[in-house]
């Protein structure tokens, strides 16, 4: 490990730069697992095996994830003295068409979707380009693409960008000029309460006072305090935290320092679900990094701090995303949910204070020290600062990930950045906050997005998760499969959680196969109101909210279900029926082919038959005809 100095540091800074923008061409592959999951291991190679194969001076490099994963894979294209452009939709095909285009020296138009004219670089000093070529000033904007438009990233500053490897492009980009800042002579208290002002609350669901919490910390006497990370993202549709540290992990580690500074730690612990392999192969290399540059350790900027983080893997069980839960599962006990108080701030790991906070607080840490708390607490609502980042999933036109400033209303993060529903269908429903939020009706579309207007409405903003319904779905079916999920995840500990759950799954099993009571509904909102007054986690607290935030918007759905025997949405199986307008079907036998149960007989050239005692509702006779002769009632 060497020590760290100003000067160092500026030259690792400049080392950064040297390759974020090098003096010959730069091929950067959006590499993050979204990437990975539509090709970008394969559009990589194409490009390493033209590279080797016409010995090329190209430099070809991997980034995380942009944000904009319905048009992966995503590739950045530099050439010096021309603004970044970026590419999606790549395939190896399109790499061979892509490299021959450079190769004549041309800029390639295929699949461009748009550049970037002024670009950050140290010392919020900007690089800026004149788009002189007719190929570059007809190509749009980055800040003129819908999904990007309304868009302000923080948390989310270096995604995308940088090469998630390169702790010299980290710091090219601003990066570790905060520790240094608050190392360079800030005392912890005034660190605190710079926190504080900033107004940032914790991004991980409950949105406690980040700033408190780091107070409540550093006032109890221990002569041992931790640091925690909380990276075991659980949420169904939600991989904010995983974007994070798949394409910026030295902003967690910088962050967590910072954290460490301020409440009196030697010690963090990152604790990540062992399902995101990619993102802990990234940390462990930007550890090694931040060590080997003495950026973690001992004596750091010889300021007499010493400070170093270990990663802890989870094994994927829900509940562990509860504080308590958590911290036991580092200890190696049991990980259920403990008794508060004392909270974590007074007696956590092994009975020392402890801070907790998610991956997307840690990240916001490093620009509000560098920009200041004032900055930071004008972006955003009254009570809600700053901005927020969401996995907008579901059926909606852009899937990926959005951070906006809090108070943006539902409607502009669907329609605008989202870019509507898909084939024409109408907005029903979205969920907010994961498998224990709420269902926000069409009604209330204008709903400014912060903590409080979502908890008057019946949700929660959770760690970010936002999934989009359309009219074809089903809220009751929906409420029982976030019924089921919870359930399935709860510890047991608590009898209103684990019995509790187990009583309203049943029962909205019950409806959505048609055997619905009259009193059900009725029954549901008391037993919710009782689970969440009566458990002891955010998971017992908050698991009804699907169901009761559905009965109160969607009431008629629920009537539906129970009086006559009908899903309106036809998705609950039980109380639909499939038969074939005789004069629409051509008999082409396409349904009959396609039917894995044999339900559908007929010859060819006429009308077909459904037997209804075979069918099993999959669906599939109507998707496939093109005759519009399915009906389903």
């Amino acid at each position: 490990m060497s020590s760290m100095n100003k000067k160092k540091l500026e030259e690792l800074g400049q080392n950064g730069v040297g390759s974020l923008y090098p003096e010959r061409i730069r091929i950067s592959v959006g590499m993050a697992t979204c990437g990975l999951a539509t090709g970008a291991q394969a559009v990589f190679d194409e490009f390493e095996k033209i590279l080797e194969r016409t010995e090329s001076d190209f430099l070809l490099s991997k980034t995380g994830c942009l944000g904009f994963c319905q048009r992966e894979p995503i590739v950045d294209l530099f050439i010096p003295g021309a603004p970044r452009l970026t590419y999606v939709e790549m395939t190896p095909e399109k790499a061979i068409d892509f490299m021959e285009a450079l190769a004549e020296g041309k800029i390639p138009t295929d699949n461009l979707l748009c550049r970037y004219d002024r670009e950050l670089l140290l010392d919020d000093i900007f690089k800026e380009y004149d788009p002189a070529d007719d190929v570059l000033s007809g190509t749009p904007l980055y800040e003129d693409i819908p999904f990007f438009s309304k868009q302000q990233k923080i948390a989310l500053r270096n995604c995308g960008i940088i090469d998630p490897g390169s702790i010299g492009e980290y710091i090219a980009r601003g990066g570790y000029k905060a520790i240094f800042k608050v190392l360079d002579g800030m005392t912890p208290e005034a660190l605190i309460d710079e926190v504080k002002g900033s107004g940032l609350r914790g991004r991980g669901g409950g949105g406690f006072p980040t700033g408190l919490k780091w107070e409540f910390t550093r006032r109890t006497e221990a002569a041992d305090r931790y640091i925690v990370c909380n990276a075991d993202e659980g949420d169904p549709g939600a991989y904010m935290d995983r974007s994070i540290l798949e394409g910026d992990p030295h902003s967690i580690i910088e962050g967590m320092t910072i954290g460490g500074y301020a409440i009196g730690a030697s010690t963090g612990f990152i604790y990540c679900r062992t399902e995101y392999p990619l993102a802990i192969e990234r940390l462990r290399v930007a550890l090694d990094q931040a060590r080997e540059n003495g950026l973690l350790g001992e004596n750091i900027f010889d300021s007499g701090f010493s400070f170093d983080i270990q990663i802890r893997e989870g094994s994927g069980a829900f509940v562990c995303g509860e504080e308590t839960s958590l911290m036991h599962s580092i200890e190696g006990v049991s990980p259920e949910p403990g008794n508060r108080p004392p909270f974590p701030s007074e007696s956590g790991l092994w009975e020392k204070p402890t801070n907790i906070n998610n991956v997307e607080t840690w990240a916001n840490i490093p620009a509000i020290v560098i920009k200041g708390s004032s900055w930071y607490s004008s972006i955003g609502t009254e009570k809600s600062k700053g901005t927020k980042v969401f996995s907008l999933v579901g059926k909606v036109r852009n899937n990926g990930l959005v951070e906006v400033p809090m108070g943006i209303t539902l409607r502009e993060i669907i329609f605008e950045i989202g870019g509507g529903i898909p084939d024409d269908k109408s907005f029903k429903a979205v969920q907010t906050g994961g498998p224990s939020g709420g269902c926000i009706p069409a009604s209330l579309l204008d709903l400014p997005v912060d903590y409080e207007r979502l908890a008057e409405a019946g949700s929660i903003m959770g760690s970010g998760g936002m999934v989009v319904m359309d009219e074809d779905t089903c809220v009751v079916d929906i409420a029982r499969y976030f019924l089921e999920f919870t359930n399935d995840e709860s510890c047991g500990k608590c009898t209103s959680c684990r019995d509790g759950s187990e009583l309203m799954l049943t029962i909205l099993t019950r409806i959505t196969t048609g055997d619905g009571r009259p009193e059900d509904v009725d029954f549901l909102l008391e037993l919710g109101e009782a689970v969440t007054d009566a458990s002891q986690c955010g998971l017992g607290q908050t698991l009804s909210n699907p169901v009761l935030s559905t009965i109160e918007y969607f009431r008629d759905e629920y009537d539906a279900h129970i009086e006559k025997a009908v899903c309106p949405a036809h998705v609950c199986k039980a109380l639909v029926v499939y038969s074939i307008d005789a004069e629409a079907c051509t008999g082409c036998t396409l349904c009959a082919r396609n039917c894995s149960a044999g339900a559908i007989t007929g010859k060819v050239k006429e009308s077909h038959l459904i037997d209804s005692d075979k069918c099993t509702r999959c669906g599939v006779c109507y998707d496939v005809c093109k005759f519009n002769a399915i009906i389903v009632e």
